[in-house]
């Protein structure tokens, strides 16, 4: 005999239900599983972000003294600084003393200290000298040099001026003309040069034409001997021939006598000043015109 089972209907139904409602279950408990999975992480990215903002906030300086200590500190310091000050004995800033030179000898007091001081002779003047300006062409200084060797020499009655300047230029020419310069020598300043050679060297016993173009000539050689931009300057337009000894004797004697005097012309400007006006003076007043 063989046994049969029956399942009835329902029962087969009821099975499926419990077989759905487990797996419902199980998607459930999956999606119950994710979510608290998303809620953890949720939580943990808001405590971090909460951290560092905790950590970003500036924290107190807990060593720091308050604000009413700090201005305890201060008004102590600034105490002790005027008590030091006080202490202090108050010396006189020194200030020099200045004196003015008097005859006598007076003391005067300097950093706290008497020194004597001796004052300077009143022939000195403590104003600075009076600056002169004086102006004049070389045509003018020319002719003050000619009116000045006409006036020395008046022995010479046909002598004039311009026979001076003539004797000056033609020499000036020659050399520019044979290539011993580059530039003419006639200028205002060796003007007053070849003046103060002349003033000392001519004398006003010279009675004789020759004579007198002789020794201005050797006036001439010295000065273009030291004015002069060349080295060296050649004898003939300077030296007669007939006269080649006293040109010599006459060349050092000048050298030995005014040596001293051709320096200070050109190292002291208030002495060429005298010189130049002294030039300026020898001007014919009963000439009104002049070469420029």
């Amino acid at each position: 005999m063989g046994t049969v089972l029956s399942i009835s209907p329902a029962t087969k139904k009821a099975s499926i239900m419990d077989a759905e409602l487990a797996g419902d279950a199980v998607k459930n408990d999956k999606s119950l599983k994710r979510h608290s999975m998303f809620v953890s992480l949720s939580w943990k990215k808001l405590v971090a972000s909460s951290a560092k903002k905790s950590a970003k906030k500036v924290t107190p300086n807990l060593l720091a003294p308050p604000t009413n200590q700090v201005a305890q500190l201060n008004s102590e310091n600034i105490r002790k600084t005027h008590q030091t000050e006080e202490k202090k004995p108050k010396v006189p800033i020194p200030v020099p003393v200045p004196t003015v030179p008097t005859q006598n000898n007076e003391t005067a007091v300097q950093n706290g200290r008497l020194s004597t001081v001796k004052k300077q002779s009143s022939s000195l003047s403590l104003v600075s000298p009076r600056r002169i300006v004086i102006q004049a062409s070389t045509g003018e200084l020319l002719r003050c040099l000619g009116d000045f060797m006409c006036r020395r020499c008046f022995k010479l009655k046909e002598l004039n001026s311009g026979e001076v300047i003539l004797w000056f230029r033609n020499i000036d020419r020659t050399l520019l003309l044979q290539g011993w310069q580059d530039q003419g020598f006639i200028t205002p300043a060796n003007v007053v040069f070849v003046y103060l050679l002349c003033e000392d060297t001519v004398a006003d016993s010279i009675d004789s034409p020759a004579e007198l173009q002789g020794t201005f000539q050797t006036c001439l050689y010295l000065a273009y001997s030291y004015m002069g931009n060349e080295i060296s300057y050649p004898l003939k337009p300077f030296m007669i021939d007939a006269n080649k000894d006293v040109f010599w004797e006459t060349s050092l004697r000048i050298i030995d006598r005014l040596s001293a005097k051709m320096l200070q012309l050109n190292a002291d400007p208030h002495f060429f000043t005298q010189v130049f006006q002294d030039l300026k003076n020898q001007r014919d007043s009963s000439e009104s015109n002049l070469d420029r």
